[in-house]
């Protein structure tokens, strides 16, 4: 699993955080966006360069973190095939993973501290799409994905 990351000024210490965590995991990832203060990225270019990549397949996910979380996930949800989801705690992680598929973790680095950062990624690496659902949710699940890729087709195109 390929990850990127990326921040604005907003969410620079829980993604140093992450950062850590993952290089400790031994979880390959690039770090996009704001890497000191002294050179900050606004929520809107670094969003606007990490969905693309994870578009193309360039990356599997991404994490990343502006001040409430809803900035980034309001520019990285323009990208076709990026679903980004603006989450608030571990369980919001894995149901964003388990019900929507989310390829995109967005937090709040006002509304989350870097040690709940660490197990919101945790979490959102390691739930895979329908995890723990009943047979019938999962079979749901399914059918909805579907929907979506016809709204997503009506929109973009093929």
């Amino acid at each position: 699993m390929k990850i990127v990351i990326g921040s604005d000024k907003s969410g620079f210490s829980a993604k140093e955080a992450i950062a850590a965590w993952l290089k400790e995991a031994g979880i390959e990832f690039d770090d996009l966006g704001t890497t000191d203060l002294s050179q900050v990225h606004p929520y809107y270019q670094v969003a606007s360069e990490v969905a693309p990549l994870v578009q193309n397949g360039t990356y599997d996910k991404a994490i990343l973190i502006c001040g409430t979380g809803a900035g980034m996930s309001v520019v990285a949800n323009k990208f076709k095939g990026v679903y980004a989801v603006a989450c608030e705690g571990v369980y919001s992680a894995k149901m964003a993973r388990a019900i929507n598929n989310a390829n995109v973790l967005c937090m709040g680095g006002w509304i989350v501290g870097p040690e709940m950062a660490v197990e919101m990624v945790k979490t959102f690496l390691n739930t895979a799409w329908c995890q723990d659902l009943e047979d019938w949710r999962a079979e749901n699940m399914h059918k909805f994905a579907a929907k979506v890729n016809e709204i997503e087709a009506n929109i973009y195109g093929a």
